[in-house]
């Protein structure tokens, strides 16, 4: 099932301007008939979100200096099954993220842009959970791949935590009590009902339904589970902890 559909508007990038409407610009190059002249505000969220990710996707797997087997399988996978992009539209994947493999900007460019023009901070969480995904696709983490991760996450507008607990959940170490407050944006000091409030608020934040209205394919809805996960496994820890 096509993602973008018909294609996308010709002005966009334009608009926007910076690395990701360079990208935009890049792919609109090789996309002869799938331009059209008006598109919702949607389907900008959705082709603002596909050319970063893909571009700092190319960032962190060349960020060692070559683009792996396993980072570029990964990235395959994501494509074609995560996102349950076509032939035609993972075809324009490729060709963002071989443009953005050797473009003169940064990854840090890319974040910083992104974080600028999409306010929905789960969309920003989602796109810094897949760098990670692609750092460890090779079940190492390299030192360049290791700065980007612990710097990164200023330029897209997070709180610096979110390293240490991603990074402990790749390598599969079990979190603490205190990354399970941080999860839930709570401390001790919380009482059971105000901790649950949190919980609540989160699972709101990050249902599936509600990420999908702010730009996220319906394909790539496996992320937004994840997260789901994570922040009922934080919630069930730390009320167990209390018992």
């Amino acid at each position: 099932m096509s993602w973008l559909g018909a294609g996308i508007g010709a002005g966009i990038g334009m608009m926007i301007g910076g690395p990701i409407g360079a990208g935009i610009g890049a792919w609109l190059g090789h996309s002869a008939g799938r331009v059209k002249t008006a598109i919702t505000q949607q389907q900008k969220a959705q082709t603002v979100f596909f050319v970063s990710l893909f571009s700092m996707l190319a960032k962190m797997a060349k960020a060692d200096g070559k683009v792996s087997t396993e980072e570029a399988d990964l990235i395959n996978h994501l494509a074609k099954t995560q996102m349950n992009l076509d032939a035609e539209d993972r075809k324009a994947a490729r060709e963002i993220f071989n443009n953005a493999l050797n473009d003169d900007y940064s990854i840090y460019d890319y974040a910083s842009q992104y974080k600028q023009v999409m306010q929905n901070q789960q969309m920003r969480e989602m796109v810094y959970r897949l760098l990670f995904a692609v750092a460890f696709a090779d079940q190492k983490l390299h030192h360049a791949e290791e700065l980007i991760l612990k710097e990164i996450p200023s330029h897209l507008g997070l709180d610096s935590a979110v390293y240490q607990h991603l990074k402990e959940e790749f390598q599969g170490q079990k979190a603490d009590i205190s990354e399970c407050y941080e999860i839930l944006g709570c401390t001790p000091d919380h009482s059971d009902e105000e901790i649950k409030r949190a919980y609540r608020k989160k699972c709101i934040e990050y249902h599936p339904d509600k990420i999908a209205s702010k730009g996220l394919p319906e394909g790539f809805m496996k992320f937004a589970e994840e997260q789901m996960q994570q922040i009922t496994g934080a919630y069930s820890t730390i009320m167990e902890s209390r018992q």
